[in-house]
């Protein structure tokens, strides 16, 4: 019926989307992940031309102090990406197990329907 093809595609709809947010937040660790190793790499850079690798040295290169703060904030939210990534796919499972439901119910209802049979003396011109 109609009604099950629409609760079928907005199931369909759902799972999609769940899906697009999941691929959103991979990404962006992806993204936090690189960035920290860049910084990283900038850290040891600036702490090789200070000869100074001791943070609490009064010398110590205010950049890298900055880039250790950016790299830790980083990684603080690529942990709270973690935990929002596990919720998504939990989300995904769910939306995926509602369209199943759906389908099956769908292809049910399509194999108890009778065959509609057409009349073709109302056809003929």
């Amino acid at each position: 019926m109609k009604s099950r093809d629409n609760l079928v595609r907005l199931n369909q709809f759902h799972v999609n989307e769940k899906r697009r947010q999941l691929d959103q937040l991979e990404t962006m660790m992806a993204e936090f992940t690189r960035k920290a190793a860049e910084l990283e790499l900038q850290i040891e850079s600036e702490e090789k031309k200070a000869n100074i690798t001791d943070v609490d040295h009064f010398a110590y290169p205010t950049f890298a102090k900055a880039a250790r703060v950016r790299r830790e904030n980083l990684l603080t939210s690529q942990a709270e990406l973690k935990v929002q990534r596990d919720a998504a796919e939990a989300a995904l499972a769910e939306a995926e197990a509602e369209l199943s439901r759906a389908e099956m119910l769908d292809a049910r209802e399509a194999r108890s329907r009778p065959v509609e049979t057409v009349d073709r003396r109302h056809m003929i011109g």
